[in-house]
C-alpha cells in the first residue's frame, strides 16, 4: 500500500521547534470519504510500525482528523500529552464528532482549529478549543483583529500558517502569535541565523575547497581548523561525542580528523564550520542533513542517474547552502567543486537532479500531487520514496542526537556509516 506521510515544522515563539505537523497521503485517499475507514488503518499500522520519539525527535504532533477517523478512536494511538487533535470548524458542529471531541479533551488531548471563519454558530463551542490556527495568506490586519479578538475572548493560543513570507512572518510576531508555520522552518529563520555571514562565509569555502579536492591533504585541513577556534570546537567536541564512543578523551585535531574521516568530514562539514551558531542554524543544517540522506538513498533507486553516491548526498545538503551563507545560491556553488548537473539540479531546477531535489521539497511540504507526478518522472514508487525519508528522518534524529551528547564511557559503540 503507497501510504507516505512527512512532518512539517512548527515553530514556537523562541525560534526552536515546537512542534511538527503530520502530513498523511494514501493512494485511495478522498477529503472525509469513505476512504476513512482505509486510511484510518493505515494510520495505525504505519505509527505501530514507526519509532513515534524518534520520528517527532521529542515534539508534539498535530495532525487532522475527520468525523469518521475521530470516531474509529484513531486519536489513541498516539499519547494524549504529545497530539494535538486539528479540526476543521465544520467538525465542530457535526453532533457525532463534538462528542468525541468532548471525550478527547477530558483524556487529556488538545484541540487545534484550523481554518477559522468568523460565524456566531461557532462561537458556544470555542470553549472546546485550545488553539486556534490562522491563515495568513492574503489576511487582512482587520480580519486578524478579529481573529485576535476571539482568541482573547476565549484564552486561547494562536497558531498562524502559511507564513510565507518575511512580511507576514513580521506580522504574525507583532501580534504575539504562538506558533509559526511555512513553507520552510529555512525561510522563518534564515535572517536571525546570520550572526557573522562574512566569517562563516570564509571557515566553509576554505575547509570545503580543501576537503574535496582529488587528493585532500590532511595536514593542510588540520592546519585550516587550527586556525580557527570555532573549527577546532566544533571538531574536538564532534569527535567526543556519544556517536563516536571514543574511551580516551580526544584532544589533538590530526588525531580527530583521523578518527572522523575525511568521507564523514564532507559530510558533516556545516556542522563544524555552522555548528554553535545558534537554535536557528542547527534547524537549518539538520534539513541540509536530512536532505542530504534522503536524496542520498533515492538516487541509488532512480535509473541511469547521473550524479555518483556522494555527489547526490551533496545534492541535498547544498540546497540550503544560501540560507548559511546568507548569498544567492548559483554565487556560493560557484566556488565549489562541483558537477554541472548538480549544479543546474539546485539553481535551474533542470534534468533528473532538479527532479529529484523538487521532489524532496515536494514531499516535505506534503504536495502529494507534485510527489506523485515527479516520482513517475524518476520511475519511483510512492512506497519507496516513503520509506527511504522515514529512514532518513530517524538516521538524522539518533545521529545528531549521538552528535550532540557527550560521551561519558557507557554508551555502547555502533557500526558507523562507511565513508563516501
Amino acid at each position: 500500500m503507497d501510504n507516505c506521510i512527512a512532518r512539517q515544522p512548527i515553530i514556537g515563539k523562541d525560534g526552536k521547534i515546537a512542534a511538527y505537523e503530520l502530513l498523511y497521503f494514501q493512494n485511495s485517499q478522498t477529503v472525509d470519504s469513505p476512504h476513512d475507514f482505509h486510511t484510518a488503518q493505515a494510520i495505525v499500522q504505519f505509527f505501530n510500525q514507526l519509532d513515534e520519539s524518534s520520528f517527532l525527535d521529542g515534539r508534539d504532533a498535530f495532525l487532522s482528523f475527520t468525523p469518521n477517523l475521530l470516531m474509529q478512536n484513531i486519536p489513541r494511538v498516539f499519547d494524549p500529552h504529545k497530539l494535538v487533535i486539528q479540526v476543521e470548524d465544520s467538525v465542530l458542529v457535526h453532533p457525532v464528532a463534538r462528542m468525541m471531541l468532548q471525550r478527547y479533551k477530558k483524556q487529556g488531548y488538545r484541540l487545534s482549529l484550523s481554518g477559522f471563519q468568523f460565524n456566531s454558530r461557532y462561537m458556544n463551542i470555542l470553549s472546546l478549543i485550545d488553539i486556534l490556527k490562522i491563515n495568513f495568506e492574503g489576511i487582512s490586519q482587520k480580519k486578524l483583529d478579529t481573529y485576535l479578538s476571539v482568541a482573547k475572548e476565549f484564552n486561547l493560543k494562536l497558531a498562524a500558517y502559511h507564513i510565507d513570507t518575511p512580511e507576514a512572518r513580521a506580522l504574525a510576531e507583532s501580534n504575539n502569535f504562538d506558533y509559526l508555520q511555512g513553507t520552510d522552518v529555512a525561510d522563518i529563520s534564515q535572517s536571525k541565523a546570520q550572526k557573522n555571514p562574512k566569517h562563516l562565509q570564509s571557515n566553509f569555502f576554505r575547509l570545503m575547497a580543501a576537503a574535496t579536492r582529488e587528493e585532500p591533504d590532511l595536514e593542510e585541513i588540520a592546519e585550516l581548523i587550527g586556525m580557527d577556534v570555532t573549527l577546532t570546537f566544533s571538531l574536538l567536541k564532534m569527535v567526543n561525542s556519544a556517536y563516536f564512543a571514543i574511551p580516551n578523551r580526544v584532544k589533538d585535531i590530526k588525531q580527530a580528523l583521523t578518527i572522523l574521516g575525511l568521507g564523514q568530514l564532507r559530510q558533516w562539514i556545516y556542522l563544524l564550520s555552522f555548528g554553535g551558531e545558534g537554535d536557528f542554524t542547527d534547524e537549518i543544517i539538520k534539513i541540509s542533513f536530512q536532505r542530504a540522506v534522503f536524496c542520498q538513498a533515492l538516487s541509488q533507486e532512480i535509473p541511469d542517474f547521473p550524479l555518483a553516491y556522494s555527489e547526490a548526498y551533496m545534492l541535498g545538503m547544498f540546497s540550503i547552502l544560501d540560507r548559511l551563507l546568507d548569498v544567492p545560491l548559483e554565487q556560493a556553488l560557484k566556488s565549489l567543486p562541483v558537477s554541472d548537473e548538480l549544479k543546474d539540479g539546485l539553481i535551474k531546477k533542470e534534468g533528473m537532479c532538479g527532479s529529484l531535489y523538487r521532489l524532496t521539497t515536494a514531499y516535505e511540504q506534503g504536495e502529494w500531487p507534485r510527489v506523485t507526478r515527479i516520482a513517475q518522472e524518476l520511475n519511483l514508487t510512492m512506497e519507496t520514496i516513503s520509506r527511504k525519508y522515514l529512514e532518513a528522518v530517524d538516521y538524522v534524529t539518533s545521529t545528531w542526537n549521538s552528535l550532540m551528547e557527550p560521551f561519558d564511557g557507557s554508551v555502547q559503540t555502533t557500526e558507523k556509516e562507511a565513508d563516501n
